[in-house]
């Protein structure tokens, strides 16, 4: 009894040894914790490799610069090259989609290649960024300029192909011409301009297809999937290396 009392003096006299001791074994216990892992760009995205593994995931990225062409010939195609059916889909149906209602708000005239005095069609190139369907306006666009003579003038027995698809309008404008784009915006209204914008827009969206085509996905992982299984696997084995008297609450 008498030690027992004496040990329990003690600790009433030295209360600060026995906090400073609490608050080492606390410390101890927060270093032993797991840390977070820090986040770790992939240098395999920077030197130009094929193979990458982003956020756990393989990707194999073949010939960039042949996937990346076939990005821009058809939203999609370099994707599906790739083996990324899942986004190949989705920027396929999602661009051509967008490409396809500015065409038709349009009236099917909004896309067209000229560089003609009045008529410098700039939203050509970045409705161009789809590919392949923007392709027929040049074809049109070159056999206009062959039928244009030295005044600008095209000529009267010019005739364009595909009963008009994608060519541009006469030009120049005279008295005693129709104004072909004047009658567009008249039949189409608003919707000319609109439809303008729509197939530009899908353009530059096909630029980032090509972009991601090319580069990969993003190098910095997001979706914490990888995270997860790290901390997952972490927690099953502190449980089974677990006492049993702790595990019964002992």
């Amino acid at each position: 009894m008498a030690q027992r009392s004496r040990t329990s003096r003690d600790a009433e006299t030295n209360p600060g040894e026995n906090s400073t001791d609490s608050d080492s074994k606390q410390d101890s216990a927060k270093d032993s914790k797991p840390k977070p892992e820090s986040i770790k760009i992939n240098p395999k995205v920077f030197n130009g490799d094929s193979q990458i593994e982003v956020d756990g995931v393989h990707v194999d990225l073949r010939n960039r610069y042949l996937a990346a062409f076939l990005a821009w010939l058809v939203p999609g195609a370099g994707h599906f090259y790739q083996g990324r059916h899942t986004k190949g889909t989705l920027f396929v149906i999602s661009i051509l989609s967008i490409w396809m209602l500015g065409f038709a708000l349009g009236g099917f005239h909004v896309v067209y290649a000229s560089w003609y005095p009045g008529d410098k069609r700039w939203h050509y190139f970045l409705q161009a960024g789809v590919g392949s369907a923007a392709l027929p306006a040049l074809v049109q666009g070159n056999r206009m300029r062959l039928a244009t003579d030295s005044r600008g003038r095209t000529r009267s027995d010019y005739e364009p192909l595909w009963n008009g698809f994608m060519a541009p309008p006469h030009r120049p404008v005279v008295e005693s011409e129709a104004d072909e784009v004047a009658a567009w915006y008249a039949r189409r209204g608003s919707g000319y301009e609109m439809g303008t914008w729509y197939t530009m827009i899908a353009g530059l969206l096909n630029f980032l297809v090509v972009y991601d085509a090319f580069g990969g996905p993003l190098a910095v992982p997001i979706s914490g999937r990888k995270k997860r299984e790290s901390d997952s696997s972490e927690t099953a084995t502190n449980e089974g290396d677990a006492s049993p008297e702790f595990a019964n609450g002992v």
